[in-house]
């Protein structure tokens, strides 16, 4: 299974080809490698990821570049934290309600029609159903409920 390994505190001037360099004589045990820069300047923010064949292979490349010198700057190695939901999945809810845009405006004091009033849109009616992610909790509450007797 590939690991993946976090390079950090990388030069801000290094580039794709000087980071790939520094692999070269482990090119053979590598997945890839990956140096993460600004989408308007195209310069380094400052890390990057290998992904290595296996998990020994990660060790030894963790004990062999961490604190490893690299035009002045040393470097930090370890093993990368796994992806979490949000950029696995980046693609927009279908049942989101509002948009980002209409509930910034409410927050900044845009327009307001006085009072608590709640817009509800057509896909909020149409998918009434619980968030998946607390959906268990909501069924376990409403037989919780059902099985409470009132005191006359």
């Amino acid at each position: 299974m590939s690991v993946r390994l976090y390079f950090g505190n990388l030069p801000r001037d290094l580039e794709r080809e000087a980071f790939e360099a520094i692999f070269t004589e482990d090119t053979d045990n590598l997945v890839s490698v990956k140096l993460i820069s600004d989408r308007k300047t195209g310069k380094c923010r400052g890390f990057g990821f290998v992904t290595a064949k296996t998990d020994e292979i990660a060790d030894a490349l963790v004990e062999k570049y961490n604190g490893f010198s690299l035009q002045e700057s040393t470097l930090k190695v370890e093993k990368a934290m796994p992806r979490t939901e949000k950029e696995e999945d980046a693609t927009p809810r279908e049942s989101s309600g509002a948009s980002d845009n209409q509930r910034n405006k409410s927050k900044k004091g845009g327009s307001r029609r006085g009072g608590n009033t709640t817009v509800v849109s057509e896909t909020q009616t149409a998918a009434a159903e619980p968030d998946p992610r607390w959906a268990q909790d909501l069924a376990k509450l409403k037989e919780m409920l059902a099985a409470q007797t009132t005191p006359s």
